[in-house]
């Protein structure tokens, strides 16, 4: 089967080693991950501004780029979600309706493509840290996520889980959201990195790179040493200590 990778604007430009530890451990499993190297933004920051024209553009190259494919495999439950957008955008649109469809029904967030496509909860790793989990909006919401993370962490020997609390509460990212209610969106990271420090965690992880980077600004920003972590990270990372 064809699996590729899509790798996101965040983890491509700012967290490459995510995708990384995604394309190491999943060859584990002898999973060789493709890479279309025309794929671009999935076009949420102008789709969720109302700009759906440009959004289109976006979108129009993603499914070019990954009609081929098996399977399209992502870290990002927000970007893994805005596929499912596509069928909205594409409504007057037959062509790429059917492409959109399609995209959508074999496209995964990492966790999903681990636990349900290649039945695995238990990849051999040792991580002997004491680990809170974020479970993101997008992923936990509107895609569903919520065993598959919680089942790849308890295969994890030696890891210490803690609970992290109002964990579902969001961390205030949002996207373009940040930039235009600032001073709402930081009023709720700082709440979330709060709860954080409660746990006392070592390590936070979480399934997206773009609520992980708020909350570890401002993690940093207080001088607070936990460390955040996508969890293909953190399991690639355990395996290797195996």
């Amino acid at each position: 089967m064809k699996v590729s990778l899509f790798i996101t604007c965040l983890s491509d430009a700012i967290y490459p080693r995510v995708g990384e530890a995604m394309v190491r451990l999943l060859a584990k499993y002898g999973v060789q991950l493709d890479f279309p190297d025309v794929q671009t933004c999935c076009g949420q920051p102008a789709y969720n501004s109302g700009y759906w024209d440009e959004a289109r553009k976006s979108a129009k190259t993603v499914l070019e780029a990954f009609e081929d494919s098996d399977f399209v495999v992502s870290p990002s439950g927000s970007c893994t979600y805005m596929v499912h957008h596509y069928a909205h955008l594409f409504q007057d649109d037959p062509v790429y309706l059917d492409k959109a469809v399609k995209l959508q029904e074999k496209t995964y967030e990492f966790t999903q493509f681990l636990v349900h496509v290649l039945g695995i909860t238990d990849v051999g790793a040792v991580f002997p840290h004491k680990v809170t989990y974020h479970p993101s909006c997008h992923g936990s919401r509107l895609l569903g996520i919520k065993d598959e993370p919680m089942q790849l962490l308890n295969g994890v020997s030696g890891l210490q889980f803690v609970p992290l609390p109002f964990a579902e509460d969001c961390c205030g990212f949002g996207g373009t959201f940040a930039v235009k209610m600032s001073d709402i969106s930081g009023a709720m990271v700082t709440e979330k990195a709060d709860h954080v420090k409660e746990t006392e965690a070592e390590v936070l992880v979480g399934l997206d790179m773009g609520c992980l980077m708020n909350i570890a600004g401002n993690l940093r920003y207080r001088g607070e040493p936990v460390k955040v972590m996508h969890l293909a990270e953190l399991l690639y990372e355990g395996v290797t200590r195996a």
